[in-house]
């Protein structure tokens, strides 16, 4: 039995954009949750718990995009002209993030650290957003025409695009708060556990309106999550959503630190495989496959022995900074 390289590459794409979305999102959430933090000093602890980490954090967005463009073309080739606006802004949006999360350490005035600091807060909001309508126009469906985009410059703009962008932020600001409360303590860790409960509760709403509202998007989506026999291989994933609620729920009340953050990141990873079953083997839905889209095997086989051999190398270098900067983080100490 051959193997299917297309389904190996398809799988370590989605593993890689889930990467990301755990690791980058709860640095998002800091800058989410900086209007809430008004104060210069916690400000200051709350962006020296990601600054080692935050610029490897990215790094698996660089391999979900550049796998994308490199084995599945033409899914690149007809996804990018669909989100141009959402992309650009996203990526601007993160590149002025990263320029204001080093300028407001040099700021010479209070009024040039208050710029810096809703820089960095308005590109997090920009780039989150931005993410959930790519995710958004994604399941509503793309227009394919043969090998082309067939759709108009606006269609990614949709209310339930909206609601998945706000919906984004929101588990964003949830990991972001999850991650203060591992990395701080004293009022900024008490703050954090007050804004935790709320996030995630609102979380937790998005989730099932995003999850209500996807089977009226497609028949597909119906068929998988709804009927016989492939509602009975589903239903695992909203009974385990249901349990790591309580969980988390049960844990903020008895203070842990670690177990918030991980339930956090439980519930983002449960909604990805979610999206996965309702998406699977669709790459540009409803139209094009994982197949349809894929560059000739050779191709991918030359990829991935490159991916094979760097992989193990970009994992160990990330679980050694994160243990590097373990422990917690206080005023007047960290990378800074």
């Amino acid at each position: 039995m051959s193997l299917d390289l297309t389904l190996v590459w398809a799988l370590l794409i989605a593993v890689a954009v889930l990467l990301y979305i755990l690791m980058d999102g709860f640095d998002l959430g800091i800058g989410i949750l900086f209007p809430v933090v008004p104060g210069k000093a916690d400000r200051d602890v709350m962006v020296n718990t990601v600054a080692p980490v935050w610029d490897g954090n990215e790094t698996w967005l660089i391999l979900g995009g550049g796998g994308l463009f490199a084995v599945f073309p033409l899914a690149y080739a007809t996804l990018l002209p669909a989100l141009y606006m959402p992309l650009v802004v996203m990526l601007l949006a993160l590149v002025f993030r990263g320029v204001a999360f080093e300028m407001r350490f040099r700021a010479g005035s209070r009024a040039a650290q208050a710029a810096w600091d809703a820089a960095f807060s308005g590109g997090s909001y920009a780039a989150a957003f931005c993410q959930g309508v790519c995710l958004g126009a994604l399941v509503q469906g793309v227009k394919v025409e043969g090998r082309a985009y067939a759709g108009g410059w606006w269609d990614w703009l949709t209310p339930f695009s909206v609601v998945t962008g706000l919906a984004l932020m929101v588990g964003y600001g949830l990991l972001g708060a999850c991650w203060l409360i591992w990395k701080t303590e004293g009022e900024l860790q008490i703050r954090a556990y007050r804004l935790a409960r709320r996030l995630g509760l609102a979380t937790l709403a998005a989730i099932g309106l995003v999850s209500s509202v996807m089977p009226l998007l497609s028949a597909t989506f119906r068929d998988r999550w709804l009927t016989f026999p492939a509602m009975a291989l589903a239903a695992p994933v909203p009974l385990l959503v249901g349990l790591l609620a309580w969980r988390f729920l049960r844990a903020l009340d008895r203070r842990e630190e670690v177990a918030p953050f991980l339930c956090a990141l439980g519930l983002f990873g449960l909604s990805y495989i979610g999206l996965g079953i309702s998406l699977f083997p669709m790459i540009v839905p409803p139209s094009v496959t994982i197949w349809d889209a894929a560059t000739h095997p050779s191709s991918q086989l030359f990829l991935l022995v490159g991916t094979v051999v760097l992989l193990p190398l970009v994992l160990a270098y990330t679980a050694y900074a994160y243990w590097v900067f373990r422990g917690k983080v206080s005023a007047g100490g960290g990378y800074h």
